[in-house]
């Protein structure tokens, strides 16, 4: 097991810098970089779509402008370098964990990274854990009653909710529930209230919790389907073969089969999963959500960074996030040993 992991932290190495390079080539190919639109900006243009970026040539959007302020604002940019040493000092720069300052907030990535992960964490981690244990009991109780009238009315249920866009179904909330029109239970926008400060303990917790309830319902409504089916059909697997069919001969009751000799077997899946899933719902926090509810996040911050082409930002959290996401990989094949001790990922045959 101890090769294996070593193998694995090494690999990171070489993942890394070719996620980093593949995204570094795409973004320096894209139109439309952060030299032509201050150019665009500075020249009052509404379009910059005819800005393009040549290694020996002037840039079309520079016209009006004098070559030396060109030279400056490339220079501002680190585009006055060539391409192979803004892609190596980009690399030297990651491997010191240097991920450099925004092009246009004026703040540093890591600042900026941190200033926006309590949404992304709240809405990732409440998410994750509400989806986990609505869709295990769920997907428990259908492969006990497979294809009866409650599998089938749960799983057109699940299929219907899974095709609803989660904006849309957020939409739905804020109209019924957040002072749309009918009801006013629920605050329509932020992670907490103007006077959260003001508040004790447990009426910050109440008042964040009571802020997180739609956005979090939203975002875990496309979850449910694929867990709540994965979850079924485990255990279905696990209850046909041989030693669940041996306790249920030796008298055990269906309690026990399940809890006691299947449960831990269906459940290397889920469970070895999970960190991969709350990454996964972490990193991918939902533009549109966070659009619809005024939250201020991750997912939010990178389409302003795309947009903007704000490489530095852009190049931060892409980096911090393949990195993460490679380490949770190898969480997920301990947690695989774990769960299930006759695994061993360094043996020669498993």
């Amino acid at each position: 097991m101890g090769i294996y992991l070593l193998k694995r932290f090494l690999l990171i190495i070489p993942t890394l810098i070719g996620v980093m390079s593949i995204n570094f080539l795409l973004m320096q190919l894209a139109p439309g970089g952060p030299v032509e639109q201050t150019i665009a900006k500075m020249e009052n243009l509404a379009h910059i779509s005819e800005a393009a970026v040549g290694q020996n040539h002037l840039y079309k959007g520079s016209v009006g402008l004098e070559p030396e302020l060109v030279d400056e604002i490339k220079k501002l940019y680190g585009f006055d370098k060539s391409l192979l040493e803004r892609y190596v000092s980009m690399l030297w720069n990651f491997a010191r964990f240097d991920l450099g300052e925004s092009f246009y907030r004026q703040s540093s990535v890591v600042s900026i990274i941190i200033e926006k992960l309590p949404v992304s964490i709240s809405l990732g981690f409440f998410s994750t854990l509400l989806i986990y244990l609505i869709s295990i009991p769920l997907g428990i109780r259908k492969a006990v009653r497979n294809g009866s009238r409650f599998d089938v009315l749960s799983s057109l249920i699940i299929v219907i909710a899974n095709a609803i866009p989660a904006f849309m179904f957020g939409v739905v909330l804020i109209v019924f529930l957040a002072g749309g029109s009918y009801l006013d239970i629920f605050p329509l926008r932020g992670l907490v209230s103007e006077n959260f400060d003001s508040l004790s303990l447990m009426g910050k917790i109440k008042d964040y919790l009571w802020h997180l309830c739609l956005p979090v319902l939203c975002v875990s409504l496309g979850g449910f389907a694929t867990l709540t089916m994965l979850c079924k059909n485990c255990f279905l697997e696990e209850i046909h073969k041989a030693y669940a069919i041996t306790a249920k001969a030796k008298g055990a009751n269906e309690k026990q089969i399940l809890y006691g000799h299947i449960f831990r077997n269906a459940m290397l899946l889920i469970i070895s999963g999970f960190p991969a899933v709350f990454v996964g719902m972490f990193f991918s926090g939902s533009l549109l959500i966070e659009i619809v509810f005024s939250l201020d996040g991750l997912g939010l911050l990178g389409y302003e960074s795309v947009v903007n082409r704000d490489y530095p930002v852009i190049f931060g959290t892409l980096y911090i996030f393949t990195f993460l996401a490679l380490i949770v990989g190898i969480i997920s094949d301990v947690l695989y040993t774990l769960i299930d001790p006759r695994i061993h990922f360094g043996a020669k045959n498993g």
